[in-house]
């Protein structure tokens, strides 16, 4: 038997890793009249216990989030259920920042050329990462998200606050990609990632029955 251990990290794979999550603390900008992420201690070694406890509270979809089907359809599946694949493997950012509402497929298929992704991450430039909720961003068309979904789309992710617009009641590209078996992230901070191909790893919490669980999400330069 070897007696070797396992070597960290090198200097180069921590270079070619990039962390896209949102740091959630008690800045972290809530969708507006959601639950604001805040964290207390319920044990602290300097009131005389011997461990430090917090305790968390905060809407799930503070920061970024996976969201599950239930967040738009009472009785779906909740976080826990969540399929792991979407959130590995291969994936590719395309810059759609210079569009301020509707992002039609030819954007899409312009940066992705014949190949079909299946994993899409949408870099608008409208993110809680700046600290502020933004006011609007760019979303995809119905029509390019069924086209998506038909090439084999299994995750769309985007650094703003949904993959819907915020005036949104209907939410009709939640619905459309849970309804083809697509699963979702939202509020990534792409500010430090260029377009291209990465691999992700973004596996969310198994929070049982959740609408949404919390995300650490990271691209790997391939």
């Amino acid at each position: 038997m070897s007696s070797r251990q396992p070597e960290s990290l090198s200097a180069n794979n921590r270079a070619s890793l990039h962390d896209i999550s949102v740091t959630l603390g008690p800045l972290t900008p809530p969708w507006p009249g959601d639950t604001p992420y805040s964290c207390g201690w319920q044990w602290s070694i300097a009131a005389g216990a011997s461990v430090n406890v917090s305790s968390i509270t905060s809407s799930p979809h503070v920061g970024t989030h996976a969201d599950a089907p239930v967040h738009v359809r009472t009785g779906a599946d909740g976080a826990d259920k969540l399929a792991l694949d979407p959130f590995l493997g291969r994936a590719v950012v395309v810059d759609v920042s210079s569009h301020a509402d509707e992002i039609p497929l030819e954007t899409i298929s312009g940066a992705l050329g014949t190949s079909p992704v299946e994993r899409l991450i949408l870099r608008t430039d409208r993110s809680i990462a700046s600290g502020r909720f933004p006011e609007s961003w760019p979303h995809l068309r119905s029509g390019a998200v069924r086209s998506l979904l038909g090439q084999g789309l299994k995750l769309l992710a985007v650094d703003c606050p949904s993959v819907d617009s915020r005036e949104s009641k209907t939410l009709e590209i939640h619905h459309l990609l849970f309804d083809g078996g697509a699963a979702v992230i939202e509020n990534l901070d792409l500010r430090a990632v260029h377009a291209g191909a990465y691999e992700l790893i973004a596996f969310p919490m198994k929070l049982a029955g959740s609408d949404a669980a919390p995300v650490r999400a990271v691209l790997r330069a391939i």
